[in-house]
């Protein structure tokens, strides 16, 4: 058999090379073979640190006799979700007619023309408590197969339809009003756990986008506040090297699933740095944003700069395979272990998060190292995640590039990263970088979707009719939509180029009605929303060249939608380049001083 995964890139699909299942990537030959074969194709997604992929591995992808079934009746294809994105939302979309416990391992069966027609998620290698195991599992499908082909054909073609035209959205929408979105955190707040902090039951998420969109209005900032404080003194915190794990699979946020994802510790660095810039009382946010930094900066900044994706939850320890077990360890009683690994695929799109949380950071609590962190990161994207023709690459480990796509996220959550670190260095290049990034997706927009994704979406799932257009579903981290038109806005912020505002609007307007009525699942929507239906906020500090003197508290805590701190000749750098903002931006008699503005209209310029 023929070893298709040892050269790839993705670290999850190398772990299984040496499954007995014949694995393919995921491609257009594998469906070709699937058809030319007349066999069903079974789709097994999942990624590096998750941990039910690793046992659904152990109990059934080493199994040879199960390994001999599905070689001999299906071809196989394993997908990294991180990697491909856009197939594992596609296959998510498909999955939930089949089940309503989606999550990861994924396990899809699709006809050779890649819809879906049954799925779901992991399964036992015996029954337990009413679950079919694996074995049942593939004899049902091969049985529906075999006798039953006209009706997997057309309950196929009627679910690919049906998520597709899941996917468009009202286009003569407006975006909701502060009112409506008002509504909205009371919708939230009726969901709190009073008692532990967060929303719902068990398992309990942080949800970071929610928490951030809190904290981005008045009605919302208490709620924010009681789960972020709560959340800092729970379990989901590892006290020795910092950072959160996943999630909590009890409501008080104890025995966590303990990966730690590189977006759910972004997002809850800005979300805790912006608790402690809005009220320094809050020393716990204080704590929380330099232990994730740590971790951050520690632990998933590579030797390259780039950022690996997660911390697996497993280790070894005593030679036994250990969930959790690390971790379960205090700092002495850690040293001489090995600790668990990382994933160590560098995501543009999760690496932009990154970038923007440490360079926020660094302004807030004064941290060279933090903006440092995020300057080296952001210079080993630029450097080595860009294609000749200038679009993006989706993700790479060591000198390895992934052949998939690069995503709408990967370029809206980059661009909104180095206007950030431009803001935060005043250095232009940045800022001329995330416009050139922006540009490209506004290019390749439709009628349909203001962004497009340059160079095209995936191939397969496009030529197969199941991709999901302008999919706007976000949760854990912001969908494309949400971080390319939050980034366009900033652009807006900086260039007074209406544009840019306009392209942001445009793509809030068509999902404005769902983002209120499920208001969990579309945090940094419902953020940028709110900052739609208000007035900006732009603080432009200019001191004379030469000058480094510290930068006033009062600066660097500033509520301002845009802080930025510049030299008379890099505002006059920035001017030159079409940023409005900068216009006529100069110190006074030799001093520092600071130009507050209101959607462009600023006031006379006052000493700091």
């Amino acid at each position: 058999m023929v070893n298709r995964l040892a050269s790839a890139m993705s670290p999850y699909l190398r772990a299984h090379q040496d499954n007995p299942v014949d694995w393919r990537e995921w491609g257009q030959d594998a469906f070709d073979e699937a058809a030319a074969r007349d066999v069903p194709v079974f789709i097994s997604i999942g990624y590096a640190t998750c941990h039910w992929c690793h046992v659904m591995a152990r109990e059934s992808f080493s199994d040879p006799s199960i390994a001999a079934f599905l070689n001999a009746h299906m071809v196989n294809i394993k997908v990294d979700r991180e990697e491909h994105p856009a197939v594992d939302a596609s296959y998510l979309a498909q999955a939930s007619a089949f089940t309503g416990q989606l999550g990861w391992p994924l396990s899809v069966f699709a006809t050779p023309g890649g819809a879906a027609f049954f799925a779901g998620t992991y399964f036992p290698p015996a029954p337990v408590s009413g679950h079919p195991s694996f074995r049942d599992v593939l004899n049902a499908v091969m049985d529906a197969w075999t006798h039953r082909r006209e009706a997997v054909n057309a309950n196929a073609a009627a679910i690919g339809a049906a998520v597709t035209a899941a996917a468009e959205h009202n286009a003569t929408a407006t975006v909701p009003t502060r009112e409506q979105i008002d509504a909205a955190v009371a919708a939230l707040a009726s969901h709190e756990d009073r008692e532990f902090g967060g929303f719902g039951g068990a398992p309990k998420f942080p949800v970071a986008p929610i928490l951030r969109f809190l904290l981005s209005i008045p009605s919302g900032a208490p709620l924010a506040v009681r789960t972020l404080e709560a959340l800092a003194r729970s379990p989901l915190v590892d006290q020795v090297d910092g950072g959160f794990f996943r999630y909590g699979t009890q409501r008080d946020w104890s025995e966590p699933h303990y990966e730690r994802m590189l977006y759910d510790n972004a997002l809850l660095l800005d979300t805790y740095s912006e608790a402690y810039r809005q009220d320094t009382s809050r020393t716990w946010a204080a704590e929380s944003a330099h232990g994730i930094a740590r971790f951050l900066t520690g632990t998933l900044q590579l030797p390259t700069g780039g950022f690996a994706s997660a911390q697996d939850s497993e280790s070894v320890i005593d030679g036994k395979r250990s969930e959790g077990g690390y971790y379960a360890r205090n700092a002495q009683e850690r040293e001489g272990l090995a600790p668990p690994a990382l994933d160590e695929k560098v995501l543009t799109g999760w690496n932009g998060l990154a970038i923007q949380a440490l360079a926020r950071a660094s302004v807030i609590f004064d941290r060279a190292d933090y903006l440092e962190s995020a300057r080296w990161a952001a210079d080993y994207l630029l450097e080595n995640h860009r294609n000749p023709n200038d679009t993006l690459v989706r993700a790479s480990v060591a000198e390895r590039r992934s052949s998939a796509r690069a995503t709408l996220e990967d370029y809206g959550m980059l661009a909104g990263a180095l206007l950030e670190l431009s803001l935060a260095t005043g250095e232009l290049p940045y800022a001329q970088a995330a416009r050139s990034l922006l540009d490209q997706t506004l290019a390749a927009g439709t009628t349909v979707a203001v962004f497009g994704e340059p160079g095209g979406g995936d191939p397969v799932l496009t030529g197969r009719g199941i991709a999901l257009s302008g999919d706007p579903s976000e949760g854990a981290y912001p969908s494309g939509i949400s971080a390319t038109a939050t980034a366009a806005w900033q652009l807006y912020l900086v260039t007074g180029d209406r544009h840019y505002s306009a392209a942001a609007e445009a793509a809030m307007a068509p999902i404005g009605e769902l983002a209120l009525a499920n208001p969990m699942s579309f945090g940094a929507s419902l953020r940028l929303m709110a900052a739609l239906s208000g007035s900006p906020r732009q603080l432009v500090v200019v001191a004379p060249d030469g000058e480094n003197s510290p930068v006033p508290d009062g600066v660097r805590h500033s509520p301002a939608d845009i802080v930025t701190v510049v030299s008379e000749q890099q505002a006059r750098e920035f001017s030159a380049a079409g940023f409005e903002l900068f216009d006529a931006r100069l110190a006074v008699n030799g001093r520092r001083v600071a130009y507050a503005c209101e959607a462009f209209t600023c006031q006379l310029p006052t000493p700091v």
